[in-house]
């Protein structure tokens, strides 16, 4: 029996495949965030049943809560983000090259102040190298020069 080669799409470069499992990695951390600030309040047993709001600041619980609904939101962006990386729309090039920045500078803060979170700085390190890459600029239409070489 003959083993089949596999044949990449032209369009497709393989760094695309590895810039859109580094957004799962992503969206999958993402996820377990939305659910790990409310996993230290009786939130899924009780319900919300304390102030959310204490003297005009956020209480432990609304912080919580507010800290999930973010990470819910960015994880619903990332899928739309990915949808739309993989039916190669330029728009999502430029969104998740700012995205990636803007994470990259987060994380860096975050280490800085002892709270580092180094799959999420290696996840966005790869999708940054990869969104850089000359052939994946191409396919994009971020860059349109043929003479200058893919390495």
């Amino acid at each position: 029996m003959q083993k089949r080669k596999k044949v990449w799409n032209k369009k497709r470069s393989p760094a695309v495949t590895v810039i859109a499992w580094g957004i799962v990695v992503l969206f999958l951390i993402r996820l377990y965030q939305v659910f790990d600030p409310l996993m230290g309040n009786p939130i899924f047993r009780n319900g919300i049943n304390g102030r959310l709001l204490e003297a005009g600041r956020l209480t432990p619980l609304g912080n919580a809560l507010l800290s999930s609904a973010v990470y819910l939101i960015l994880s619903v962006a990332g899928i739309v983000v990915l949808i739309g990386f993989l039916r190669m729309q330029r728009w999502s090039w430029v969104v998740l090259m700012a995205w990636t920045g803007l994470s990259l500078m987060i994380t860096l803060i975050n280490y800085f102040y002892s709270r580092p979170n180094y799959l999420v700085m290696a996840s966005n390190t790869i999708i940054a190298l990869a969104l850089n890459q000359a052939d994946v600029q191409r396919i994009f239409k971020i860059r349109t020069d043929q003479s200058e070489p893919i390495r």
